[in-house]
């Protein structure tokens, strides 16, 4: 065992991977305008960033969470075409959370560490996510039935 900055213990396992914080949660929704208006209007929730991704094949929006947008936000995807793994998701599943997504230091040593640990990534090399980040994805099969994302934000200053 380690210990935190403020005495808690943390299993070694835990160390190596660079997990921050959560990042989002990814929620597939089938018309975007739709959900965006839901969350604003029931939750106060505004969008912060909206952008298509052809590579994944979604319409994605990131809704800021209470005032300070650093915080964990909600992601809405909806399908760009009836074939995108989205659309596949809603026709299983019905609209909902599809993902929860963690900010990692370096997605590339996070994925390393977790593939030593017999978790298996959906890609080998990392994607491009929402706002230049990029990411890879934990098999839900692995994962307790639930798709993890991992997220390093774009660099600054670069």
């Amino acid at each position: 065992m380690t210990e935190r900055d403020h005495g808690e213990p943390v299993a070694d396992y835990v160390t190596g991977i660079g997990l921050l914080r959560i990042d989002h949660v990814g929620v597939a929704v089938a018309d975007l305008d739709e959900a965006i208006d839901f969350y604003a209007r029931v939750f106060g929730m505004r969008c912060v960033c909206r952008e298509t991704n052809e590579q994944q094949g979604v319409e994605e929006a990131m809704l800021a969470v209470g005032p300070d947008p650093s915080g964990g936000q909600l992601q809405l995807l909806a399908p760009l075409s009836p074939t995108s793994t989205i659309a596949k998701f809603l026709e299983r599943h019905g609209p909902g959370v599809q993902q929860v997504a963690y900010t990692v230091t370096d997605v590339e040593a996070a994925s390393a560490r977790l593939r030593e640990r017999g978790m298996r990534l959906l890609y080998d090399e990392p994607l491009r996510g929402t706002g230049g980040s990029r990411i890879n994805f934990v098999h839900p099969k692995d994962a307790g039935g639930i798709l993890v994302e991992l997220v390093e934000p774009p660099r600054t200053g670069s």
